[in-house]
């Protein structure tokens, strides 16, 4: 008896600024597909500047999931946003619709089309209250000693992964590397990477548009309409929590610009060392080679 035929998907992948976003529109055009958001910030609502979410007149008339499905004053775990994309998936293919997952949250990815989630460790209340007491610096330096090759993916700066991460590590020994069985689906990987030169361009150019279209402001909203905590803000990503440093007259505007493209810099290397342990990703330079190299079978 055969088995029962995969659903077919295609995983569009790479670091911040990379061209994501044009190539996975371009292909649900292609191919008569719609996109999933594989973004853990665009899911939040009003987060729209800093994660550069992509607009209707981006879309192009492609529908678009996992966006805008979460309120920012609560954290929104993979396994919800799994949840969210499966749906989103069993309804494409009701339609006959090619399901096109982009974004640059791999562990958001590895976790759908592997079934993979993080370990289930309970909350320690009593190690929680003390790594509280520390800067993200220290928690870095602790997660640093306790589990090396976590260090090396996380971002340094957000004490919430942080915290989360020495907690794992305390119990398991280390956070430990997902297995990956079988995919779940029949999946065509795309990476996009247009070499580091181009993209540590493209993160400068991108930073300078973002503040003009108002990113400070975005920020100044979360906080004082929204009502996030500093705490939470802190935890949404590193240009919210750099411009948040600015508005406390922490550092400068010159500084947190500064601090910002050093830390983009950083974020983008650490999301491809992360990303290039799949050795299934076919990479390319730019959304051209890649439509015009890829034939698919759908």
């Amino acid at each position: 008896m055969k088995g029962k035929t995969k659903q077919k998907l295609i995983v569009v992948i790479g670091p911040t600024a990379s061209g994501k976003t044009g190539l996975s529109i371009a292909l649900a055009k292609k191919y008569d597909g719609e996109v999933i958001s594989a973004d853990s910030r665009q899911i939040y609502r009003g987060l729209n500047i800093g994660t550069e979410k992509v607009n209707k007149k981006e879309m192009n008339g492609v529908p678009h999931y996992c966006i805008d499905v979460a309120n920012p004053k609560r954290t929104y775990t993979v396994e919800q946003w799994r949840r969210e994309a499966e749906k989103a998936i069993s309804s494409m293919n009701k339609r006959n619709k090619l399901p096109i997952v982009a974004g640059g949250t791999a562990f958001y990815i590895d976790s759908l089309v592997y079934g993979t989630s993080f370990p289930s460790v309970k909350p320690n209340t009593k190690l929680r209250k003390e790594l509280q007491k520390k800067s993200a610096e220290e928690l870095f330096a602790q997660l640093k000693k306790l589990d090396p090759r976590r260090a090396k993916t996380i971002e340094g700066k957000n004490p919430r992964r942080l915290m989360r991460a020495i907690e794992i590590a305390t119990e398991l020994g280390s956070v430990p590397t997902l297995k990956k069985p079988k995919p779940l689906y029949e999946v065509t990987w795309l990476g996009i990477n247009p070499g580091l030169d181009v993209l540590m361009e493209r993160i400068e150019s991108r930073l300078d548009t973002t503040f003009k279209k108002g990113l400070v402001g975005e920020t100044k909203e979360l906080r004082e309409e929204v009502g996030l905590s500093w705490k939470r803000i802190n935890e949404l990503g590193l240009e919210y929590r750099i411009i948040g440093e600015c508005l406390r007259k922490e550092i400068s505007k010159d500084e947190m610009k500064e601090k910002m493209i050093r830390e983009l810099r950083k974020y983008a290397k650490r999301q491809m060392t992360w990303m290039k342990r799949n050795k299934d990703i076919v990479w390319y330079k730019n959304k051209e080679e890649a439509l015009e190299s890829l034939k698919l079978n759908v």
